[in-house]
């Protein structure tokens, strides 16, 4: 039986239902351009990096790679529901000797076409292994740019909560005067805290720096991301029974995670190697996790 779910709005040159946990393969702008306005919570994906991949995806050349992308945001900000947002993961490339700047470029286009840049989050690639080159060492980490329409946008935070740490244990045992009250920052900073807020807690909020580990068993995909990695996004993001999207799914990693979560999920992926991984790793977790449907969502979303 077909899943599907009701859009947002009822212009009659779509379709009045929208089937889900699907994995088209397609062209992505194709594919967008027949979605429903304002249908999905989170939109999360990494597009080929410029340049990169020619073998699998043909690379697209730097100097060309804003000019190819601003069409595809802006159907993904037509797509987006006006309390979602969009993750971005990507990375620039070094060339002569040189980082490169489109991907700076694409985040002040994208801004001209009305997306907010709200955060930057670090993926921290924790297991990278040793290397270096003439004028730099290897890189160990990629950007995830947080992207939305609005101001205020659903947010879980308590959803990735991490433990206290050890430090708790001995700068709490015993507390000064000055720990009891908000102190300010001695250089005029602006910034304060006070330590007896953190007095009895087992959690605490992260950083926007992810340390996780990258995917060793790519399955077959030549730039596979660990699962890790969209999991923790679409718990900050969406609650169960949301709708996420991924316009270059490779291998399905972000359909898996979806499943994982009672997320609903609709894949596009142009490569047809890939989007028949996809197809096997979700048959693979859906017998491996057979999941409750949400008809009803009892949690509200908490706008920022």
């Amino acid at each position: 039986m077909v899943n599907t779910v009701e859009p947002s709005y009822k212009e009659p040159t779509f379709r009045r239902t929208l089937e889900i946990d699907k994995i088209i393969h397609g062209d992505c702008l194709t594919v967008l351009k027949a979605l429903p306005d304002a249908c999905f919570d989170l939109i999360f994906t990494s597009p080929p990096y410029a340049d990169n991949r020619k073998k699998t995806y043909k690379g697209v050349p730097i100097r060309h790679y804003v000019e190819w992308f601003l069409p595809i945001s802006h159907e993904l900000k037509r797509v987006l529901k006006p309390e979602g947002s969009f993750i971005l993961n990507i990375k620039e490339r070094a060339v002569n000797g040189e980082r490169q700047t489109y991907v700076l470029e694409l985040i002040l286009a994208m801004k001209k076409q009305g997306w907010l840049w709200t955060e930057e989050y670090i993926w921290h690639k924790k297991n990278c292994y040793p290397g270096k080159w003439p004028n730099r060492f290897r890189d160990a980490w990629e950007r995830c740019l947080q992207f939305t329409k609005q101001k205020r946008f659903k947010m879980f935070q308590e959803a990735v909560m991490v433990p206290v740490g050890d430090w708790a244990n001995g700068r709490l045992a015993k507390l000064s005067d000055t720990d009891q009250i908000r102190d300010e920052s001695h250089v005029g900073s602006g910034f304060g805290k006070n330590i007896s807020h953190w007095l009895g807690r087992e959690y605490a909020y992260p950083t926007n720096v992810l340390h996780l580990a990258t995917e060793c068993a790519n399955r077959g995909h030549s730039a596979s991301f660990p699962l890790s990695l969209p999991t923790w996004f679409i718990k900050l993001f969406t609650e169960e029974g949301d709708l996420v999207l991924d316009p270059f799914i490779g291998s399905g990693t972000t359909a898996v995670a979806c499943i994982k979560l009672n997320r609903y999920y609709i894949g596009i992926e142009m490569m047809k190697r890939y989007h028949d991984l996809a197809i096997e790793a979700i048959e693979k977790e859906k017998n491996e996790h057979r999941r409750a449907r949400i008809p009803n969502k009892q949690m509200s979303p908490r706008l920022l």
